[in-house]
């Protein structure tokens, strides 16, 4: 296992401290986590056996600084920040994957600074909106209903692996405060009632070759996205994943890591 070191970037005019997650060797590549906060994952470490991995922890979701989220107002403010956490890291032209969330807020990146991203990898982004194919937020998911709106195989050792809580009692409550925090931090705050915030209209400025990753299971946003995303982005190009939901990169790992691996080397 690669070791993971836990840094503290100063931004927004010094008002917000961003905690990021750095391990490996190599290039470098920045990885934005979708709603629920960060985890470090297998897909993450996989990664960083050839990449040097930059995973910040959006504000508000990291334990401790809940309330960091407070200082932006909306999305774009979210997007300046991380425009600013790049400059702070020394990132000029660099691959970003954002997974969800994450994946909507690398297409803005993407969209609105198009000389910062060299290349773009978006696992089952959200962003776009079709009313015949509404995409359901995941904060109104009854938590008994959530591994199946997540997972292709719900009962199985990635979604135990993602969904599992600490034994003790004290420690799951605290646990569950902190997942339903990242998620109003997230999703609450940027991208409610739907995800439609004006990418449709930006998203033909990104100029970075685009791997879109779907799992052709997904319910939570539907695979039909997919093609909405690549039909906008110049030259994208789909990898839709069989007997996946939406951690494609989790649940089928040994197809999804050297699929993005083989994308970022050409």
């Amino acid at each position: 296992m690669v070791q993971v070191q836990d840094r503290t970037v100063s931004t927004w005019s010094d008002e917000i401290t961003v905690h990021v997650k750095t391990a490996g060797s190599g290039p470098p590549l920045v990885f934005l986590h979708g709603a629920g906060g960060l985890r470090w994952d297998p897909f993450l470490e996989g990664l960083a056996q050839s990449y040097t991995v930059y995973a910040p922890e959006g504000p508000g979701t990291t334990p401790g600084d809940p309330d960091a989220v407070r200082k932006l107002d909306d999305l774009w403010d979210l997007v300046f920040l991380y425009s600013d956490l790049l400059d702070r890291l020394g990132l000029e032209r660099v691959p970003i994957i954002g997974h969800s969330f994450g994946g909507m807020l690398a297409a803005e990146l993407a969209a609105c600074y198009p000389e910062r991203v060299s290349k773009l990898v978006l696992i089952a982004p959200i962003g776009l909106w079709r009313d015949d194919v509404p995409i359901r937020n995941i904060a109104t998911y009854p938590p008994e209903e959530l591994p199946k709106a997540l997972f292709y195989d719900p009962e199985g050792e990635v979604a135990r692996m993602v969904l599992a809580m600490p034994q003790d009692g004290e420690e799951a409550a605290e646990a569950q405060a902190r997942f339903i925090w990242a998620m109003a931090s997230t999703i609450g705050k940027f991208a409610w009632p739907i995800p439609d915030k004006g990418l449709k209209k930006r998203i033909y400025r990104i100029r970075a070759p685009t791997l879109i990753v779907w799992g052709k299971d997904d319910r939570l946003v539907p695979p039909v996205y997919a093609e909405e995303f690549a039909r906008r982005i110049p030259g994208a190009r789909v990898a839709m994943i069989e007997r996946a939901g939406h951690l494609p990169q989790l649940e089928q790992l040994e197809q999804v890591l050297p699929t993005v691996r083989q994308f970022l080397a050409a």
